[in-house]
């Protein structure tokens, strides 16, 4: 279980995780999302493994949720075939060590690389391991009833063992991608990325693992997608995508899963996150990919920081309007605003969503989390008030546990909170971003209370509505959770 980062005892509003660490510490990617389905796996089996040493770890695991029809997004060209898996995900698996430690490392690389080998040199007690990284976007998604797959690398070491045990038991399966028999599998470059989590008595976080001490990604030897990837990609509605995703995949394979899901009609989300910035002014190979992903993505989902840094619009509207416009397929961009809310932009339409007030206990997963719920609305055709509304409540739901991986939203708090109904309202503040010439057609925000829009101004979309909408759907699955095959 992890330890607790953050307390704060006072009811506040659901803010999504900050990216910002310890400031002797670069952005890491070590904290963010996981899941795994089985390709063509019937419903209701349970999971194997096969160890072999030169590809990892593969598994195969199955979700109770029943299949998703009759959704407008579940295919975008009839030559995709049957979609099986609703999300999965690319990259960005790893295990958090999660330890309280005296004092946080020192600044100098050399010293930080020094204490992050001695604490690599034994395995720290079970207690403090979780998953981390794309699985935390998984296993919400898993809990949200989505059928999901975490496509990526794990080692054979007990680490790999341990997140490949972590999805099983979520109804996640794994699709490996190494199919490289050049590689040695007891080098360190093999290994399971480990990120430690490292936590001072002043509450302050601290972020090492081997992706920060080198130039190259971690999994730098893989250099194509395999055939098994490439079969899990086309029977997945979507793949997700995150900025971190580079820190262990090289851009051109990044590239190559971004022109096949084009190619065979699944849809990308991708998130940015703080590495867009340091891609933006990366080398060609990341700058190249990260306009194709921004370009050929579906949805992107970004803080309002970083839709300002990747387009240098301040107005997070204006931001993803002119992120709308540079898009061949992008027909949403949602923008995180923390506290208070989301938004979603279309080419005709602005939704907006306050946020759910909760006590937060730690941000960490909240994020991840939220996109799992977008996921949810996207492949359900839900309305873009109702999407943010779920989408709000799950992030929220994260917050008021401790830490990630296993201990984010359980379906249980997301209706709880949902039936609560306590939003952090703040209309002077959507007022001002309104302010401006937006040019849609239709401007809506989720409200308690229900107000005709003028020009410029949103309608108010009931609260009342949107939940006695979304709460038989998530009971239905909360009940299908229970039944056994």
């Amino acid at each position: 279980m992890h330890q607790c980062t953050i307390t704060l005892k006072s009811p506040i509003p659901y803010h999504a995780p900050s990216s910002q660490s310890h400031p002797i510490f670069p952005h890491n990617p070590r904290l963010t999302q996981s899941q795994s389905y089985p390709i063509l796996a019937p419903i209701c089996t349970r999971a194997h493994s096969v160890f072999n040493s030169t590809r990892g770890l593969d598994i195969s695991a199955n979700s109770n949720s029943n299949p998703i029809n009759g959704s407008v997004h579940d295919l975008k060209s009839k030559s995709a075939g049957v979609k099986d898996i609703d999300v999965a995900t690319l990259g960005n698996l790893c295990v958090d060590i999660v330890l309280n430690v005296p004092k946080l490392p020192p600044p100098d690389v050399h010293d930080r690389k020094a204490y992050m080998d001695r604490l690599s040199a034994s395995p720290p007690d079970k207690q403090h391991w979780e998953a981390g990284g794309n699985c935390n976007m998984a296993i919400a998604a898993a809990r949200l009833g989505l059928h999901c797959i975490a496509i990526g690398h794990v080692g054979n070491e007990v680490y790999g063992q341990f997140l490949v045990d972590v999805l099983h038991d979520e109804g996640i399966g794994m699709v490996g991608m190494c199919e490289n028999t050049d590689v040695d599998s007891s080098s360190a470059s093999y290994e399971t990325l480990l990120c430690w989590v490292l936590v001072d008595s002043l509450q302050r976080h601290g972020f090492c693992s081997r992706a920060d001490f080198s130039k190259d990604p971690a999994f730098s030897w893989m250099s194509k997608l395999s055939e098994q990837v490439k079969t899990a990609i086309k029977q997945s509605k979507i793949l997700f995508c995150n900025g971190y995703g580079f820190d262990e995949l090289p851009p051109g394979v990044i590239v190559s899963a971004v022109e096949y899901a084009v190619e065979v009609g699944t849809a990308l989300f991708f998130d940015p996150g703080p590495r867009g910035k340091s891609l933006s002014a990366g080398t060609p190979e990341e700058r190249g990919a990260l306009s194709q992903l921004l370009r050929m993505s579906d949805v992107l989902l970004l803080t309002s920081d970083e839709a300002e840094s990747l387009t240098g619009i301040e107005n997070p509207i204006s931001a993803g309007q002119e992120l709308l416009k540079q898009g061949v397929h992008t027909k949403w961009v949602i923008v995180k605003m923390g506290p208070r809310g989301s938004i979603l932009i279309t080419r005709s339409s602005i939704s907006c969503a306050p946020a759910f007030k909760v006590n937060v206990i730690d941000t960490v997963g909240c994020g991840d989390s939220f996109v799992a719920a977008i996921a949810y609305g996207f492949i359900h055709n839900m309305p873009a008030v109702n999407t943010l509304a779920i989408a709000n409540a799950v992030g929220g739901a994260t917050a008021m546990g401790c830490g990630a991986g296993r201990n984010v939203a359980t379906l249980e708090k997301v209706i709880e909170l949902m039936k609560a109904s306590n939003l952090n309202e703040d209309d002077d503040f959507l007022d001002e971003l309104l302010d401006e010439n937006l040019e849609v057609q239709a401007i809506k925000s989720l409200s308690k209370l229900v107000i005709n829009g003028s020009e410029n101004q949103p309608n108010c979309v009931s609260l009342q509505k949107v939940v006695s909408e979304l709460l038989p759907k998530l009971k239905l699955t909360q009940l299908q959770k229970k039944v056994p095959c």
